[in-house]
């Protein structure tokens, strides 16, 4: 797991001086320079904003080859995993690095059932939130606040850590349902230990007092394989911030709700959602879909969900969301515009040399966004479903690092670009030596209903 030193790079740096830096070989044979020395030897440090180019850790638990499509968890191709696991199952590899036998998945079934209930006197928090508020920011606080409820001793042992994990990986859910009931004004829907993981969710999700739900199973196989294919992702946004977090030795539901909270941000967790608004946006204009593609070309839209920053080939996600995708909307009653818009733009990506030059394919999120609308899935619930299904890649990654050796609090440093040293000014003197100054303004502030659609640095979405 840690690599192994196989060569070494060369640094030449000042009036001629020079010093080897190790290079780390990973199990994919991956290569890394290892930077830790350089500081303390050379003086220096590297600066890679954004740290597209920079390995923050050695980590066991998933392989992305973004060139060659690759995505795997504890070496376990995602397509498989797609195709033959439970969510469960999977929830368990990335925790404890090996699929589940039939005992141990009994068991950890178990543990989850028993661990879907929150603390009773949680649902007073809900009645705190206003009606309208986004079910994002009810998970983020309810799951930070996960601790005074269920204590986390400052070194559990192993039969703790695995309640602490049970807790997160079902109350998650839970709590998102519960999200949910309040946005729409329904009486919550307590968990059954009578039903699956996704039919747990599902139910809570859909049943009320007047009304049962009744389970469609292609719609829970297509929900089932949204959290499988988003359970982890490597070192993206949200996990990266998890180990910041956890490196602090914070809280783990405080890391997990800080998890939370960067998945929020529209450049990462948002982008399904950012689909769904660029459809809607071309139904109400008259368009099936084809003027919107020029418009695309010439750069005068953007269409959202083609293409990947780390993949520069088909997501391997992508590919397997797309056979469902296929299904759900190829069922009686699926008729919707909407999809109709859909299937033009993945036709013209797919045969346009313009998309394929240039590597946007249909990305996971393009049909995410379908296959959860398909769903019934509500168009403000699309992340907190890729939270529920990243919560174990966060505990993973949270308890890999709990259990690492190298193990060191997150500490990244600067280059610092501001002014030199100045001398102090009197209050009554600044006026005349003041640069820049900031008035008062009486400036509205507008918020988009859309603000996927408002980037203005025109990155590509992380989509992790």
């Amino acid at each position: 797991m840690d690599g192994d030193i196989t060569e070494a790079a060369a640094l030449r740096y000042g009036s001629g001086q020079e010093m080897e830096l190790p290079v780390i070989t990973g199990s994919e044979d991956e290569k890394a320079v290892d930077i830790e020395r350089l500081r303390s030897t050379a003086g220096l440090v590297t600066l890679d904003e954004g740290f597209a180019n920079t390995a923050s850790c050695r980590s066991a638990i998933t392989y992305l080859d973004g060139e060659k499509g690759i995505l795997r968890y504890r070496g376990y191709p995602i397509e498989d995993l797609a195709e033959k696991s439970r969510f469960v199952e999977v929830a368990y590899l990335l925790m404890y690095g090996d699929l589940p036998t039939a005992i141990q998945l009994d068991d950890f079934s178990a543990i989850l059932n028993s661990s879907s209930l929150i603390h009773e006197d949680m649902r007073h928090f809900f009645l705190a939130f206003p009606n309208n508020a986004h079910p994002m920011s009810i998970l983020t606080t309810m799951v930070a606040s996960l601790s005074a409820f269920y204590p986390v001793p400052e070194n559990p042992n192993d039969e703790e850590e695995a309640q602490i994990i049970a807790n997160l990986v079902s109350q998650v859910r839970t709590i998102a349902a519960f999200s949910f009931k309040k946005f729409i004004g329904e009486p919550v829907v307590y968990p059954s230990y009578k039903l699956r993981f996704v039919e747990n969710f599902l139910n809570m999700m859909f049943s009320s007092p007047v009304s049962s739900y009744e389970q469609d199973p292609d719609i829970v196989k297509a929900v089932e394989t949204f959290l499988i294919v988003h359970a982890d992702h490597e070192q993206n946004c949200s996990t990266a911030a998890v180990r910041i977090a956890g490196s602090s030795l914070a809280n783990v539901y405080a890391v997990i709700s800080a998890g939370i909270s960067a998945l929020w941000g529209r450049r990462h967790g948002g982008a399904n959602q950012a689909v769904i608004t660029m459809l809607r946006s071309i139904q109400e204009a008259g368009d099936d879909g084809r003027q919107f593609i020029e418009s695309a070309k010439n750069k005068k839209a953007r269409l959202m969900g083609f293409g990947h920053r780390v993949y520069k080939t088909f997501d391997p996600r992508a590919i397997i969301m797309k056979k469902l995708c296929h299904r759900i909307l190829g069922k009686p009653g699926m008729t919707d515009p909407m999809f109709e818009i859909a299937m033009r733009l993945e036709e013209a990506a797919l045969s346009d040399d313009y998309f394929l030059s240039r590597n946007l394919y249909p990305n996971v999120d393009f049909y995410s966004g379908l296959i959860l609308k398909a769903a019934g899935i509500p168009f403000d619930m699309f992340t907190v479903l890729f939270a529920i299904g990243r919560t174990p890649g966060w505990l993973a990654h949270w308890r890999e690092m709990r259990h690492s050796e190298n193990s060191r609090i997150a500490r990244p440093r600067q280059i610092y670009v501001g002014p030199l040293k100045r001398s102090y000014i009197p209050v009554n003197l600044r006026e005349k030596h003041s640069v820049g100054v900031m008035r008062r303004s009486r400036t509205k502030i507008v918020v988009s209903k859309y603000p996927e659609m408002a980037d203005p640095s025109g990155e590509m979405p992380e989509m992790g």
